[in-house]
């Protein structure tokens, strides 16, 4: 299993600032040294053309510039510095090689890092500064379009505790993706846009209640929507100990939660690419397992896949028989 990282581009952040930026390397090398099967490799930074097929050439310009107004450079969270343009770059990168990697017959790949939902097209918020998802979905779409007549149906289910409202107004309309969210009801974003399917949770919630809710939510998915490919936001802060979550999902439900978008995916022979999304810990450690698990349960979908395929970067397995509206 492949799995794409950008961790050697550190943002110069101010002493204090909540953004646990080494949370990433501390999963890279917890992956590498500890899950032999994957295989690692350095992102590519995403051009200028990939980006503008989801984002205003003027904000990528200001981006790559250092002209991005300070009002905006707040709302992203981050202070401008060229390696705050190189990393989102990458970040996106990373997710495109995981896609390509997922369609071209291994199933499932992952980015380290990624799942910058509060990305606009022409702006950026909550840590996010270039969407990673849906340029990824798109340029899929794009690539799947030159050797098939059969448009690419992407769904992005999106699992992090705050709502993906950049990804929502990107695909506002767009019935080729259909955006998921599971997200805390009172969370940021104080101001959501609505996903083609939005479930609102408590604060509190808790594993039986969130997997239920899980549940149905997938069920819906499939009745409204035929999926060829799947972007995976396995956001880490819905975890109990998460300082920004609000949510109360133990390791296992954490756990629980990954094993059921897996299968599924798998049910359905979906191609998939995880991102990693959000994690802020009272112990960045706590964070890093709740990853590392998801990992796991990754593993054991890429051994599926590659068992049913005979080996890797073989032609996908065929879809299993489905019914009624499916």
């Amino acid at each position: 299993m492949k799995v794409f990282y950008a961790t050697q581009f550190v943002l110069p952040l101010p002493q204090g600032h909540r953004f646990p930026m080494h949370k990433y390397s501390r999963l890279k090398e917890r992956v590498a040294g500890e899950l032999p099967q994957i295989e690692m490799g350095q992102a590519d930074a995403a051009t200028d053309g990939e980006l503008a097929l989801v984002h205003s050439p003027a904000y990528v310009k200001a981006i790559m510039d250092g002209s991005l107004p300070e009002a905006a450079q707040r709302e992203i969270g981050f202070p401008w510095s060229e390696a705050m343009g190189e990393r989102a770059r990458r970040s996106v990168g990373a997710t495109v090689q995981a896609s390509r990697c997922a369609l071209a017959g291994d199933g499932v790949a992952a980015n380290i890092a990624g799942g910058t939902h509060h990305a606009y097209a022409h702006k950026g918020g909550g840590f996010c500064v270039f969407n990673d998802a849906a340029v990824a979905a798109r340029l899929m779409q794009a690539e799947h379009g030159r050797t098939s007549r059969s448009p690419l149906r992407v769904a992005i289910i999106d699992l992090d505790v705050h709502q993906g409202n950049g990804t929502a107004h990107i695909f506002a309309g767009d019935d080729s993706v259909f955006t998921l969210s599971l997200h805390g009801e009172k969370n940021f974003p104080f101001r959501k846009e609505p996903s083609d399917l939005d479930v609102p949770l408590p604060d509190g919630c808790r594993d039986d209640a969130y997997l239920q809710a899980l549940e149905q939510a997938l069920q819906t998915l499939e009745e409204r929507f035929d999926a060829g490919f799947v972007i995976y936001l396995a956001g880490a802060d819905a975890h109990e100990g998460d300082r920004l979550g609000r949510l109360k999902l133990s390791d296992d439900g954490m756990e629980a939660r990954d094993r059921r978008v897996f299968d599924w995916a798998w049910q359905r022979r979906l191609p998939l690419a995880m991102v990693m999304a959000g994690g802020y810990g009272h112990d960045i450690d706590a964070t890093v397992q709740v990853q590392m698990n998801s990992y796991k349960v990754a593993l054991e979908y890429f051994a599926r896949w590659e068992k049913a395929s005979g080996h890797a970067n073989a032609t996908p397995p065929a879809p299993r028989e489905r019914h009624g509206d499916a």
